[in-house]
């Protein structure tokens, strides 16, 4: 296989790898999923993180029909990277796909949910000792940050559920590594401080070197301290050593046997020292640097061993704390007969954004009935209140749906998912354009005419065309849906033009019932099954009559309250305990 069998590396991007990379190392990290050479190697972030998507699934990236579906994928991943403890955890996660294969599904799932035990069990105090040791690791990166990150984890003594990998670990080699990998500089160079010899080496010929640049400053001071002619070349001795930790042998050895005059006594003398030092120096870096290769070669199984593990718990614990942060749970998947069934489920961004959330019980196709909802309808038509969260719900739905296929667990108390083939979702959006109209069909309609298992999951299908034509439209797709044997949920405010409805579909409802006392919608958010919602206006209009900032616009909004009911929106602001100065004025038509 070449680089440019793999999606999305054409001929400039091979060539990049190949000159950064060799082929079967630009092959590997592809095959592995792992960015940072492809990145190192010059590609763009989020072009590796595409090409290694495909390559992990392609036929999984194909599942997500739609561009909403997509959008949701994009947007789960992004919220679960922001849990991730490394740079390369965050990468890992951004090339996560949903998988065909229910073996693989449940591998991550067992993966990801032993990592969830194992870090919920975990104290405050280790938690925070673990975050720590990864910060390390981002910080400096690198193999040597890997083996010191490994063991700064068995040092916390963690060896259980996804810290396993550590008990394998053989802890002499790791320090070894450790020090052999910060002791010899990518460029062959040896660390400052790696060797206590070529320390003291490298400070004494600084010390010399500093000498010889203020040789006539040294030779004042050793005249001063001479007696005559024949102490000279002691006292220049004492001067050296004493600055030095060099043998008083090599300095003697290092003067000169005839000299014209003292300047170029002391001149020669820290010549000859210096370039002693440097071939000294040389001579020891090349001994140090032998033995710490030989070093790197010998533990280099066990540095393989330690970055792998370090990325896997990395991994592991960043998917871990996603999923106790909203408290997701591991779904439970059927074969016989298709099915989306959520008990308790939550939506994610409302739930990252701090929202107060209700859960919702949900189903479409075939349950054991341990939830109160209708069993073997495959298609719902949801309708009900505007703002009613019934978008939410469906968005919910297809986070389920989602996460589950990714091997990952989901935010629902509970959750039975049957695998699909394709996921279409698709948001409203309103638009009469027929560009718009084609597009859209041809968006959601191939999907369920090919072979396989489909999820509808439809918003307001309405938006796209007018009215009339948009519920015979939007029938004819309840209608395919039920005939290819598909799950859907298809939410509308046109329910009633759609009747009769095909077997196995039925009709649920969302129910606004009233305003707050700081005139916010009242909602419940748990869809009534078999129930038609209604869309209720006055309770929209009712909350702008009340926030009417003047005269002419509390005019217009009154003309729309008699339109949808004066009484219902009197009793809509009564019930809401409103009070206001000009509710009591008798122009105000609310009294």
């Amino acid at each position: 296989m070449q680089l440019e069998d793999y999606w999305g590396v054409g001929p400039k991007t091979a060539a990049l790898l190949r000159e950064a990379l060799d082929e079967s190392a630009a092959i590997e990290a592809i095959e592995s999923a792992d960015s940072r050479p492809l990145v190192q190697a010059g590609v763009s972030r989020g072009r590796a993180t595409r090409i290694l998507r495909r390559a992990q699934d392609d036929d999984g990236m194909d599942i997500l029909s739609t561009r909403d579906a997509r959008q949701v994928y994009r947007d789960v991943v992004e919220l679960a990277e922001a849990y991730a403890v490394t740079e390369h955890a965050a990468d890992r996660i951004r090339v996560l796909t949903p998988l065909t294969s229910r073996p693989a599904i449940d591998e991550r799932l067992d993966e990801t949910m032993a990592a969830v035990d194992t870090w919920d069990a975990l104290t405050e105090e280790t938690r925070k000792a673990v975050l720590d040791a990864f910060t390390a690791y981002d910080r400096q990166s690198g193999k040597a940050a890997a083996v010191e990150t490994a063991i700064a984890l068995r040092d916390l003594d963690l060896t259980d559920g996804v810290f396993a990998p550590l008990v394998d670990l053989d802890s002499d080699a790791l320090e070894d590594a450790a020090h052999a990998l910060r002791a010899l500089e990518t460029d062959g160079s040896i660390a400052d401080g790696a060797d206590e010899a070529l320390t003291h080496l490298n400070a004494d010929l600084g010390t010399i070197e500093d000498l010889a640049a203020d040789a006539d400053g040294l030779l004042d001071a050793i005249e001063t301290e001479a007696r005559d002619a024949s102490t000279f070349r002691e006292t220049l001795l004492r001067q050296i050593t004493s600055e030095t930790t060099l043998d008083p042998t090599l300095v003697r050895d290092a003067m000169p046997n005839e000299a014209t005059d003292a300047s170029m006594f002391v001149t020669e003398t820290l010549r000859a020292l210096t370039e002693d030092l440097r071939e000294q120096i040389a001579e020891r870096e090349a001994i140090v640097r032998t033995d710490l290769e030989a070093t790197i070669e010998r533990v280099d199984d066990d540095v393989t061993a330690a970055i792998t593990a370090v990325d896997d718990i990395a991994l592991q614990v960043s998917l871990a704390r996603f999923a106790l942060a909203f408290d997701m749970q591991r779904p439970t998947f059927v074969e016989e007969q298709p099915a989306l069934v959520v008990r308790g489920a939550r939506n994610l961004d409302l739930l990252a954004a701090d929202e107060t959330v209700q859960s919702i019980t949900y189903a479409v196709g075939s349950h054991d009935g341990n939830i109160d909802a209708p069993t073997d309808d495959r298609v719902a038509v949801l309708t009900g209140a505007n703002s009613g969260g019934k978008t939410t719900l469906l968005e919910t739905l297809c986070q389920v749906a989602l996460l589950a296929h990714m091997g990952l667990p989901v935010p629902a108390d509970a959750a039975v998912v049957s695998l699909t083939d394709a996921l279409v979702f698709h948001r409203r959006h309103a638009s009469f354009n027929a560009g718009v109209l084609e597009t859209t069909l041809r968006s959601v309609i191939p999907p369920l005419t090919d072979a396989g298992q489909t999820l509808m999951l439809v918003d307001e299908f309405e938006a796209i065309t007018e009215p009339g034509r948009a519920a015979d439209l939007l029938h004819g797709l309840v209608t395919l849906t039920v005939e290819r044997e598909a799950l859907g949920v298809f939410v509308t405010h046109l329910a009633e033009d759609l009747e009769p409805l095909p077997d196995s579909a039925r009709v649920d409802g969302i129910f606004a019932e009233g305003l707050t006392a700081d005139l916010d919608l009242e909602v419940d958010y748990q869809p009534r099954f078999t129930t038609l919602g209604q869309s209720t206006p006055e309770f929209i209009v009712s909350r702008l009559v009340a926030q009417a900032n003047d005269a002419s616009e509390r005019y217009g909004f009154e003309t729309l309250a008699r339109a949808v009911g004066q009484e219902v929106v009197q009793g809509t602001l009564a019930d809401a305990q409103w009070t206001d100065a000009r509710a009591q004025s008798p122009e105000s038509g609310t009294e």
